[in-house]
């Protein structure tokens, strides 16, 4: 099967479908539904059998479709942070009371500065707590952006374990950036996921990864697609090409000649940009990340303190 650059399962899910004559991968359920607007669709990988096709581990995942992320209007906003505050909700442990929350990146790089932006906007808590004693629903909420590798000359996962063993929460949290291989899910599409996160993995620069074997606890990953590969762009194009060319053209010898020049757009595209490994991200990523990391705090706020209005969640995220 052609390898793509995808973080997201119901990614992973849809091409393997489109490879494969639509035939559904043994080992991988899914389903979808609409809620206020926003298409919610859960994949969940059962067995070792799935986890080969996908190439993701057993487990949950849950993709929130919502094209108004970046809208900037409030109204959106609160809608879509308490659709993932509700979806946090149902992945957390049982009785977690503590949670330790990684904004995983580069801060120096917008399209990879989601996880430090979102972890500085939470409302934590871990010192505040015995302060609080009417919000009995707080949770003890710390968070940490430690850097990348880069940077730091550390792996991530060693810090994020370190302070784990140290603090000893009931679950981790990761936030990080994510690649899709369509552009339309580009800023548009949150995933959230119990099987944890593998940093730089949907660039093709895999890391420690954080999972409960790893970390030794459970850890959720969410993330939101900011890059695109340049190769799965210029294959997108070349496929609606040849789908408009084999609606409307009558010569069967033409169309046979092109089909075979262009029977595997993507690797061939590839090959040409492979020496530049482009990664793509829209013109506007200063505006989108901003739109996104607030509606990814809100959400994660919301979660942590349920005693807390939306309004007042706000006020201290700000």
């Amino acid at each position: 099967m052609r390898q793509i650059r995808t973080d997201l399962a119901m990614e992973a899910r849809e091409f393997y479908c489109e490879q494969n004559k639509n035939r559904e991968p043994e080992g991988v359920q899914m389903r979808t539904e609409e809620r206020d607007g926003v298409l919610v669709t859960r994949v969940r990988i059962v067995n070792h059998r799935g986890e080969q096709l996908l190439g993701k581990p057993v487990g949950n995942y849950v993709t929130l479709e919502c094209p108004e992320l970046t809208t900037g209007n409030p109204d959106d906003a609160e809608r879509i942070s308490r659709i993932l505050s509700h979806e946090l909700g149902r992945l957390l442990p049982e009785h977690c009371q503590s949670v330790f929350v990684a904004g995983l990146g580069n801060w120096n790089i917008t399209p990879d500065a989601l996880g430090p932006k979102t972890a500085s906007k939470l409302f934590v808590t871990r010192h505040l707590k015995e302060f609080l004693p009417e919000r009995r629903d707080a949770k003890e909420v710390c968070a940490i952006s430690p850097g990348v590798l880069g940077l730091t000359g550390i792996e991530t996962g060693e810090i994020i374990k370190g302070i784990a063993a140290s603090l000893k929460p009931d679950c981790v949290i990761a936030i990080d950036a994510l690649a899709s291989r369509k552009m339309s899910r580009v800023n548009t599409t949150i995933q959230l996921s119990d099987t944890g996160i593998s940093p730089g993995a949907g660039v093709g620069n895999h890391r420690f990864a954080l999972t409960k074997e790893s970390i030794g606890v459970p850890v959720i990953g969410i993330g939101v697609p900011t890059v695109v590969d340049a190769a799965t762009i210029a294959g997108d194009a070349v496929e609606l090409l040849l789908q408009a060319l084999h609606s409307q053209s009558q010569k069967k010898e033409e169309l046979q000649k092109l089909s075979v020049l262009l029977e595997n757009p993507y690797d061939a595209l590839r090959e040409v940009l492979h020496k530049e490994n482009l990664i793509v991200a829209p013109k506007d990523a200063d505006f989108a990340l901003s739109a996104v990391s607030n509606i990814l705090a809100s959400g994660l706020n919301l979660t942590f303190h349920p005693d807390f209005t939306y309004q007042e969640l706000l006020q201290l995220q700000n």
